[in-house]
């Protein structure tokens, strides 16, 4: 029978996501090695590096990719999904999506918007501050809602969204309206502070 995808929460990558432990960062594509990686995902990995505080500066990234002190994996290899040059690490938060009828689980990390982002190799000031704000506020904000609004099923929403224009990937805005629209309420509704729930919607819109 076909899938049923089902929006069931958000998590920590590196608590929900299998077999990912330690130092690893997972990647968009197939495997490949960290010399032929192209320059805006050696520079995500950087960022990530950054991230994670692994880090202090470029040259510690680096260094420490190219020792193999940081482990490198495709997304596809643990049920996960990196858009462009997507890196997940691990403490980056993730959507979880389970098939309510075979009952394995995907994920996927947060969309960081326009501009300078980690996905097109950016790991500037900028980048960084804004990927800890998804982590540490964006991120509880949006797991607060999901626990109110309770497993959200994504078909009708993909079904609705194609007739508006949508296919589900670049001209995305009506399917992100969408599930705008049923992640409001549940935010005014989970208690999270008010600045935080307005800095949320202002972010997805």
């Amino acid at each position: 029978s076909a899938a049923m995808p089902v929006l069931e929460g958000i998590g920590v990558a590196g608590k929900s996501i299998p077999r990912m432990r330690g130092k690893m960062l997972l990647h968009a594509g197939p495997p490949i090695e960290w010399k032929r990686m192209c320059g805006p995902m050696q520079g995500a990995i950087v960022g990530a590096n950054l991230h994670e505080g692994w880090a202090r500066n470029e040259k510690e990234a680096r260094a420490l990719v190219t020792a193999g002190k940081v482990r490198l994996a495709p997304c596809h290899h643990h049920d996960a999904v990196g858009p462009m040059s997507g890196i997940i690490s691990p403490s980056m938060p993730v959507w979880i999506v389970r098939n309510s009828v075979g009952g394995n689980r995907a994920y996927s990390n947060l969309n960081e918007g326009l501009g300078k982002v980690l996905r097109f190799g950016a790991n500037n000031d900028e980048v960084l501050n804004r990927l800890k704000w998804m982590r540490d506020t964006l991120a509880p904000t949006l797991a607060a809602a999901l626990k109110v609004l309770g497993p959200l099923e994504l078909k009708p929403l993909m079904a609705q969204a194609l007739h508006m224009g949508a296919e589900v990937h670049t001209r995305n805005a009506p399917a992100s309206g969408l599930l705008l629209m049923r992640l409001v309420p549940a935010i005014l509704k989970s208690g999270v502070k008010a600045a935080d729930a307005a800095a949320a919607c202002e972010f997805i819109a």
